[in-house]
């Protein structure tokens, strides 16, 4: 079955709250999430120790779980600004 793999970015959102973002998604049907690791070399307090996170999920996902997956999205870029 065809899966989706779609990049989720929090500009300088904290590793604690990246892992917290994984834990709420993976708790959706379908949905795996991965962790993408900060590729840059030079050192910067402000930005994040992770780059982003890996969504997949397979081609068909219910239409419940897609809106679970945008208000839990939703909830963290309104809350942290991204």
């Amino acid at each position: 079955m065809p899966t989706i793999k779609e990049k989720i970015e929090f500009p300088n959102l904290p590793l604690a709250v990246y892992r917290e973002v994984a834990a709420h998604l993976r708790q959706v049907d379908g949905v795996k999430i991965d962790l993408i690791p900060q590729t840059s070399t030079e050192f910067d307090y402000n930005q994040s120790q992770i780059a982003g996170l890996w969504l997949e999920h397979d081609e068909n996902l219910d239409e419940q779980s897609r809106i679970l997956v945008e208000k839990i999205l939703a909830y963290y870029r309104n809350r942290y600004s991204c």
